[in-house]
Order: C-alpha cells, then structure tokens, then sequence
C-alpha cells in the first residue's frame, strides 16, 4: 500500500534549499559527459552521451541532446522547488491517479 504524506514533499523542498548543495546549479560540458555543479563546484550529476551511433547503442548510452535536456532539467531543480505553490510549499498535494492513501498521524 503506497502511503502519501504530502509534508515529506514540502521537507525535501526545504532540505534541498538549506543542505549542502546552494544553487544555482550549472552545467558543463566535457567530451564524454554533462557535469551539473552547485554554486560552490561540488559536481552533482553526470549524464553521459555517445555521438557515434554504434557504440551509443553498444553502451546503451544517450545522445548528446538527450542528455543536454536531462541535465540541464536536473540544473532546473532548486528554481522548481522555490516556485512550488501552496502556503507549504507542496508540489503535488495529491496522489497519483489509482494510488491507495493511508494518512498517517
């Protein structure tokens, strides 16, 4: 049974703001990858692409304007949880389509 609590959603809005990773987040490019770095250069995520069709399908990898998109929605994610709206901060205050709710105490 799938349980809900809406306050879990606003807390990681706020720990995300006020734990170790301050935005904004950015992104880099390499040769082999996209680095999202916070605003202090501590790297958060690596999204890796391949350009050469075959060895992409071999590795199972994206391509680089996959993985363009990807991490630059991951850079988007501190801008995201400041806009949610609702006095709390709630993303979504409701559940899934389908999803049975407990409310806990």
């Amino acid at each position: 049974m799938a349980v809900w609590r809406s306050q879990r959603v606003a807390d990681f809005g706020l720990a995300l703001m006020s734990r170790r990773f301050p935005p904004p987040w950015t992104v880099e490019e390499t040769d082999a990858c996209f680095i999202v770095k916070d605003r202090g250069g501590l790297s958060l995520a690596y999204v890796y692409f391949e350009e050469e069709a075959g060895r992409r399908a071999a590795a199972k990898l994206l391509t680089r304007d996959e993985a363009r998109r990807i991490a630059a929605n991951i850079a988007k994610l501190p801008e995201l949880v400041t806009k949610a709206p609702g006095p709390t901060g709630i993303v979504n205050p409701r559940p899934p389509d389908g999803a049975k709710v407990r409310r806990l105490p």
